[in-house]
């Protein structure tokens, strides 16, 4: 009998997955730990300490874009979330059609677009629009946003209405139910997981989005990544440090919820 290939049994597999875990995960730890170094200096460690978490919270610079990064990602995601969900069931409640496989592309087509394509893009589009009424609000960072989380949104409710058993809308529809009546009691208390899943992590892309944020944000619209950008372009404190694991730490809560969200069957 031929034997089963497992490339863990490959001379150099070990070595090579250690390094490229020190590769990915080093920097991040090292991050970490100064954010909780006494010392000014980086490259000197001065005992533990939460100074410069405190200075970052009693920095009005640094609350005003992080509250600007939450408005942004939670008005971003929950508009994704509603288009992903009404384009996932328009894919997948229907009979295999030609064209179908040009919807799909069309819809994920931010995730094969470099995300530098779409945002000088999204500024020619806004900067014409601007022009033309005069307005300069936040409304424009979340369309951008919207636009670029929809397809991360989609991806896990499409997972999701593909594993629902359809037997149960039709089952609905034999008992007289109505279209919505049987969207409402059926498929959407099944789909509530793969929705909210579709909204952390569409949640997650809005929060850490600093590329196309750059480029569509006017004067006074920073968020955090973006306040983290300018602030690196002048020289690395300690207090940034500390934003960015707090913002890490946010990241990996929703990421994890979002992964034990979607492993939910039922």
């Amino acid at each position: 009998m031929a034997r089963r290939f497992d490339i863990r049994s490959q001379p150099g597999f070990g070595t090579i997955a250690m390094f490229t875990f020190a590769l990915l995960y080093l920097p991040i730890i090292t991050l970490v730990a100064y954010a909780f170094n006494a010392s000014e200096s980086l490259t000197v460690w001065g005992g533990f300490s939460l100074r410069w978490f405190n200075d970052a919270w009693q920095n009005e610079a640094v609350k005003d874009a992080a509250w600007r990064s939450l408005v942004i990602a939670a008005f971003a995601a929950t508009i994704a979330t509603a288009a992903a969900t009404m384009a996932a069931i328009a894919t997948t409640r229907t009979e295999p059609y030609r064209g179908l496989g040009l919807k799909y592309a069309f819809i994920n087509q931010p995730l094969m677009v470099p995300e530098i394509v779409t945002a000088v893009a999204l500024l020619i589009v806004f900067s014409r629009i601007k022009v033309w009424t005069g307005y300069s609000g936040l409304g424009y960072l979340i369309l951008a946003h919207t636009a670029f989380c929809i397809p991360f949104a989609y991806l896990p409710i499409r997972a999701r209405l593909e594993s629902m058993d359809s037997s149960l809308e039709r089952a609905a529809a034999d008992l007289y139910a109505t279209p919505w009546q049987a969207f409402r009691r059926v498929t959407l208390p099944l789909l509530r997981p793969g929705i909210i899943a579709g909204f952390m992590l569409a949640f997650v892309i809005s929060l850490d989005d600093v590329v196309i944020s750059e480029f569509v944000k006017s004067g006074g619209q920073d968020t955090l990544p973006t306040y983290m950008l300018g602030q690196l372009r002048r020289v690395v404190t300690p207090q940034v440090n500390a934003i960015a694991t707090a913002f890490l730490a946010l990241s990996v809560l929703l990421v994890t919820a979002f992964f034990f969200i979607n492993r939910k069957k039922t």
